[in-house]
This record gives C-alpha cells, sequence and structure tokens, in this order.
C-alpha cells in the first residue's frame, strides 16, 4: 500500500508540475500553443491519477459512467474549440468559467452531502464535519456565483440572446441601491455558513447559499458593460479556480488545490493587469459599473475615401503603425492585414508596426492570437505604452476595427472610457480607418477621432477593404 500511495504523490506531483510550467509558457504567444498542450496533459494525468487512486481504495463501481462521461466530455471539449471562431472565444472562455465554478461546486456538494446523510462515515483524516460544512458553503458560494454570472458574462458579450426569433439585448442595470443589497445578500450567505456550522446536518441552510449565490452572480455582473467585461471574464476566471481549491479541500485531493491555487492566483494577478490597463480600480469596476448601458446617437456624417487614394499616401509613407481592434476579428482579416504589412515592406521600404492595446477585442491578447496565427513577427506587436512615444513619428496609423481603444474620448474625465489609457492614434500625421460604418463601439461612446480632417475612412468590410487596398497597392 506505501507503493501504491507513492505512485499517486508522484502522479500528482507530475501533474501539478505540468499545470506550472504551461502557465509559465502561456505568458507569451510563441509558447502558448505548448503551454496549452502541456496543461491539457497535466489535467489527463490528473484524472488518470485519481481514477486509480480511486481503484486501489475502495474500488469503482461504474466504470461505464466514468468512461461515457470522460468521452462526452472529450466530446464536446473538442466540437466546441474546433467549432468556435475567434471573434467567438471570449464568450466560449466565460462559459468555460461557469462550468469550471459549477462543476466544482457539484463535486462539494455530492461529498459533503454523503457525510451530512450518513453520520456513521468517516470523515476524511483530520478533517472535522463543521470544517467540510464551512468549505462546502464557500464552495457553493463561489462556485454559483461564478456560473450565473459567467452565463451572464457570456450574454453580454455576445449582445443578446434569440428567443423565437426576436433579438433580445442582455441590459446593463445597476441604480444606487443595487450595492447595499449585494452587500447585503454576501453577508447572509455568510450568515447561513455560520448557522449551517451550528447545525451540520441541516440541509437547508446549504440550499439557501446556493439560491442566494446564483442571485448574487446575476447582480454583480448585471451593472457592468463596455469596455470593462475583459475585466469581469478574468475576476470570473479566479473565482471558478477558488471554488476548484476549496472542492480540493473538501475531498483531500492536493492536485486540485494545486490547480484550483493557480488557476486563482494567475486569474486574479491578470484581472489586476486588466484594472490597470484600463485606469480601473477594480471596487470600481464591480460597484461603480463605468461600462453603461446607453449608446451615443451619431449626429454628424464623414465622407468616405477610396483603396486607391489611400494606397496612394501610403506610397510616400516611411512608418506606418496598424492598430487591430475586434472588427479584424470579426471580418478575420489578419492574413490581409498581413500581406499589407509584407507588400509596403518589400515595396516602399517602409518601417511597419503593431500597436497591441491590452484590451483590444474582447478578451486579453485577443489580436496576439489572431496576428500570430497569420505568422506576423512577434518583434513587430509592440504594446500600447511602448508605441504610443511612435505615434507622432507615424507617417500613417491604419486602424483596422477598432474603435474604444483609440476614442479621444477615453482622455476626458467623463462617461464610460473616461481615464482609459488608449492608442494614441490620433497624433499620426495621418489617420486611416477600416470600419463599417460611423457607428460607436462596444462603451457606446462616438469617436471624435473618425471626423478629423486628416482622417481617411474607408467603409466596407475589413477583409474586402484590406483585399482592395492591397490590390492597389501593387498597381502603383
Amino acid at each position: 500500500m506505501m507503493i501504491d500511495d507513492q505512485w499517486i504523490g508522484l502522479g500528482y506531483l507530475l501533474s501539478a508540475s505540468l499545470f506550472i510550467f504551461g502557465l509559465k509558457r502561456l505568458s507569451h504567444p510563441r509558447t502558448a500553443p505548448r503551454g496549452n498542450q502541456l496543461g491539457a496533459m497535466g489535467m489527463l494525468v490528473a484524472v488518470l491519477t485519481t481514477v486509480l487512486q480511486m481503484e486501489l481504495g475502495d474500488g469503482i463501481e461504474g466504470w461505464i459512467l466514468i468512461a461515457s462521461g470522460l468521452l462526452i466530455g472529450g466530446l464536446i471539449g473538442w466540437f466546441m474549440a474546433f467549432r468556435v471562431e475567434m471573434t467567438g472565444m471570449p464568450e466560449m472562455v466565460a462559459l468555460f468559467n461557469g462550468f469550471g465554478g459549477a462543476a466544482s461546486a457539484l463535486v462539494a456538494l455530492s461529498e459533503s452531502w454523503k457525510y451530512i446523510e450518513d453520520e456513521t462515515l468517516e470523515l476524511p483524516s483530520g478533517l472535522e464535519l463543521e470544517v467540510m460544512v464551512v468549505a462546502a458553503g464557500l464552495s457553493a458560494l463561489v462556485g454559483w456565483m461564478t456560473l450565473t454570472g459567467s452565463l451572464l458574462a457570456m450574454l453580454k458579450l455576445k449582445g443578446g440572446v434569440e428567443i423565437f426569433g426576436k433579438w433580445i439585448r442582455t441590459p446593463t442595470w445597476g441604480p444606487s441601491w443595487l450595492n447595499p443589497v449585494k452587500g447585503l445578500l454576501f453577508l447572509s450567505t455568510l450568515v447561513l455558513i455560520y448557522l449551517s456550522i451550528q447545525e451540520p446536518t441541516e440541509t437547508d441552510y446549504l440550499f439557501a447559499i446556493i439560491g442566494i449565490s446564483c442571485l448574487l452572480g446575476i447582480l454583480l455582473v448585471l451593472p457592468i458593460g463596455g469596455a470593462d467585461m475583459p475585466v469581469v471574464v478574468s475576476l470570473l476566471n479566479s473565482l471558478s479556480g477558488i471554488a476548484a481549491a476549496f472542492t480540493g479541500f473538501i475531498i483531500s485531493n492536493s492536485v486540485l488545490i494545486v490547480a484550483g491555487s493557480l488557476v486563482g492566483a494567475s486569474g486574479l494577478i491578470l484581472t489586476f493587469i486588466m484594472c490597470k490597463a484600463m485606469n480601473r480600480e477594480l471596487i470600481d469596476v464591480l460597484f461603480k459599473a463605468f461600462g453603461g448601458s446607453d449608446k451615443e446617437q451619431l449626429t454628424r456624417t464623414k465622407v468616405g475615401s477610396d483603396a486607391d487614394e489611400v494606397a496612394m499616401m501610403v506610397d510616400g509613407a516611411q512608418k506606418v503603425i496598424i492598430v487591430p481592434g475586434y472588427g479584424m476579428a470579426v471580418s478575420q482579416c489578419q492574413h490581409q492585414v498581413k500581406e499589407f504589412a509584407d507588400l509596403i515592406s518589400e515595396k516602399f521600404d517602409t518601417e511597419v508596426k503593431y500597436a497591441i492595446h491590452p484590451v483590444a477585442g474582447r478578451m486579453p491578447g485577443h489580436m496576439n492570437v489572431l496576428l500570430a496565427e497569420a505568422n506576423v513577427p512577434y518583434d513587430q506587436l509592440i504594446e500600447m505604452d511602448e508605441i504610443n512615444p511612435e505615434m507622432p513619428e507615424a507617417d500613417i496609423a491604419l486602424i483596422i476595427g477598432a474603435n474604444d481603444t483609440c476614442n479621444p474620448a477615453a482622455r476626458t474625465n467623463e462617461g464610460p472610457l473616461a481615464g482609459m489609457p488608449i492608442i494614441d492614434a490620433d497624433l499620426a500625421r495621418t489617420v486611416v480607418i477600416i470600419k463599417r460604418s460611423l457607428s460607436v463601439g462596444y462603451a457606446g461612446v462616438d469617436n471624435d477621432l473618425f471626423y478629423m480632417d486628416k482622417t481617411m475612412m474607408l467603409f466596407g468590410d475589413g477583409k474586402k477593404m484590406m483585399n482592395e487596398l492591397n490590390a492597389a497597392v501593387k498597381e502603383l
């Protein structure tokens, strides 16, 4: 038995190591694919080790259920990963966060319920029933809150839901009295956890915690909209890891504690990075609701240019800075953008760089992944703080589908974008914007950059306009 325990411990150690090394490699686009592979391998080792531990213990009844769960879950994951487009990745990440939190909460509920219903069962070594009930309550609080909050975040990122053929927009609503309500609900769950300590066998408290936690998750995300959604997704990712760590404590599984702690800590670090990029405090994002819900009405117009005009401007440019945004992801034109950069570099000896805003798109790293897919050299991807000082030197700033991340309104102290750091594209000598229309961005704020005299608008689908621009450059 001692040898068996050693092999189990070695399996969990290997799994935790793979998680750590995988997380490390996720820090750079070049190594991120390998990091994903290491993380997946670590999870496979953890699952196999856990199954082996169960078999060496009391034995396993229901191999068919376990195999079916692994097969069905694997097929669903493969199908979703295969079918999802890059524009849908933020929604899928939010959905997975919710499922992760719910899975942890369900395992915690199942395990604690077993000992609550049958007091004759022997608890895991060193664990009291009261302690298990507290851990189950905290796991329920975090896990179910993560589920409902993530589902609402997914709908917000998607823009709404279609019901019986009618598109219903996801609301963003948060009156001033909502914050005290959220605080009261949170305190209520703590009181219920305390009561469950006094009466560990009373299951009504646990179900009340689940109900309040589900409501709390909805109310937490409901007031948040606009450009603050990447922060919310990162925070929910962290919460799903915390729920897993609580569950690992309940079932005495060391690798689940390690994995949950890694996800929780890394998600929280990413949340603070996103807050810094947005020039926000996390408490302000959660309780002041910068995102807003009202979109400004457009009252101005702008005459569009054509690809030939822009190509003539590019002919004399010594330095071009490309600013990608969500519109590039929607049109999937990253390969045409790469072709454009190669064309002007070879034909006009033009210096080309890419300005990457930390929250461009709908999730952290969205633009990096897209451009890496098109084999854009990593040394051309320049972060916002480094590229902004170079903007006044740029002959052309080519903006492809970006809006909020280069909106000068962020320099003011008013509105949903107030104070958010932006790409200083308006400082370039000429600005070229590829966009379908003059419509406002995700934050609902009109962009003065569109109407500047030095701005040229190419109205249309990103891929179509980039193909026309590339053809015009080739004809020069």
